[in-house]
């Protein structure tokens, strides 16, 4: 893996890979998350999708993106830390697999720098159709986000723990701020996007660094810069001293419980091991005691939040359940503590985060994520550097770093039935 500057304020990971029959390019702005401007982010690169100077409509992309061997430029939007990513994943032929040796890199990238710098314009501004349809659609998402039950008090438990913070905010913003975005602001944010935020390009194939540079410098050539603004820097969730409750009824059978845990400690590698412990693996203690031997949840799981320094648990029970599976839950969180533990629980703990490093390797889609992740929370290690890290906590890092962890937010969401 390399890392070079390209510009101001933009940047080349390089992952060589030859194992793999497709390439990946992926271009991402990087800009702090915000309550009034996350929506507008969120709608911009499907704007950017429907067209360019040179093709025009959907149809014209479709067959551009034919011609070049059934590429496929997908657009994204994605939070890491307290930062909102947005741009394109491109997914395509590697050369090496090209018939006639044709290459492809050169007119892929051509192609994410035409959406990126050239898109589709009318009198100056986006094509009021594309912006009406697109606008549509992100508020229908927003919508839909209800539609799962468990996403939803997950997404709910985050919003009211870190309320006031940019990591409560949703990644495709609310629909209130949805419904308020025009399309003349919305062509102001993204020259300012294009022009002052961190934009993060990332190749996975065969080619070499060297080229991949020069086909991205040609590609985003005229991209302006100006005023480069830095990522934003997260900050650690501070501790409640009292713990807050909030409860949501709405027209559901299943009770979902969750359960927001700061933590206050620094050693990572440390929480990362204790989290799997706890509730992060299908041997975790909250899968095994609460939900296989107890039967109090449907699911139970936990979530380590690495760049905030959180631990959120996420489960579904019955309405009367809940005192017990609050109990049970906490129980499980002190065991770990303690250390009351099994002889193979640590090292199986253990086994999971080694394994899932593993595998990263495997998928250009994981590789993608995880590099983009890392750029945009400023953090330099590899898969393998938190591997060797997770390989050296002792079992008395991990129940110092957990008896840290301490009740922040409760989230409850009822039936209406319930409540009655």
């Amino acid at each position: 893996m390399t890392r070079t500057k390209l510009a101001d304020g933009v940047y080349l990971t390089c992952l060589p890979a030859r194992k793999f029959k497709t390439s990946l390019l992926s271009a991402q702005f990087v800009t702090p998350l915000r309550e009034e401007t996350a929506a507008a982010c969120a709608l911009l690169p499907a704007v950017l999708r429907r067209g360019t100077v040179s093709c025009p409509d959907m149809g014209a992309l479709s067959a551009r993106l034919d011609q070049l061997y059934g590429a496929r430029i997908d657009y994204t939007v994605r939070k890491k830390g307290e930062n909102q990513c947005v741009g394109f994943v491109a997914s395509f032929i590697d050369d090496s697999f090209v018939p006639g040796g044709e290459r492809l890199l050169e007119p892929v990238a051509e192609l994410l720098g035409e959406l990126v710098c050239d898109p589709a314009t009318e009198r100056g501004r986006f094509v009021p159709a594309y912006f009406d349809t697109e606008k549509t659609n992100l508020i229908d998402a927003i919508r839909s986000l209800i539609n799962d039950k468990r996403d939803y008090a997950d997404s709910r438990l985050l919003r009211e723990m870190c309320a006031g913070e940019p990591y409560g905010v949703s990644r495709l913003g609310d629909e209130e701020s949805a419904e308020r975005v025009q399309l003349r602001k919305l062509y102001t944010l993204y020259g300012h996007l294009t022009a002052s935020a961190r934009l993060e390009l990332i190749y996975s194939g065969s080619a070499g660094r060297e080229r991949v540079e020069h086909a991205l410098r040609a590609a985003f050539a005229t991209l302006p810069r100006e005023a480069v603004q830095d990522i934003a820097d997260t900050a650690p969730h501070p501790a409640r001293q009292e713990v807050r409750t909030v409860v949501d009824t709405l027209d559901v059978t299943q009770g979902k419980l969750g359960m927001g845990f700061a933590c206050g400690s620094e050693d990572t590698a440390a929480l990362l091991m204790g989290n799997t412990l706890f509730g992060g693996s299908s041997n975790s203690k909250l899968f095994l005691n609460v939900r296989e031997k107890l039967s109090l949840c449907y699911y139970a799981s936990s979530v380590y939040h690495r760049q905030k320094g959180i631990i959120t648990v996420s489960s579904g029970i019955e309405f009367e359940n809940y005192q017990r599976a609050y109990d049970e839950i906490l129980a499980q969180l002190e065991a770990v503590r303690e250390g009351c533990l099994e002889d193979w629980e640590m090292e199986g703990a253990r086994s999971t985060l080694l394994n899932a490093y593993a595998s990263m390797g495997d998928s250009q889609g994981k590789l993608e994520n995880f590099y983009l992740g890392q750029a945009a929370t400023g953090q330099s290690e590899t898969p393998e550097d938190l591997a060797e890290q997770v390989r050296q906590v002792t079992p008395e890092r991990v129940f110092a770093a957990m008896k840290t962890v301490t009740l922040d937010t409760v989230y409850f969401l009822r039936g209406k039935e319930a409540a009655e």
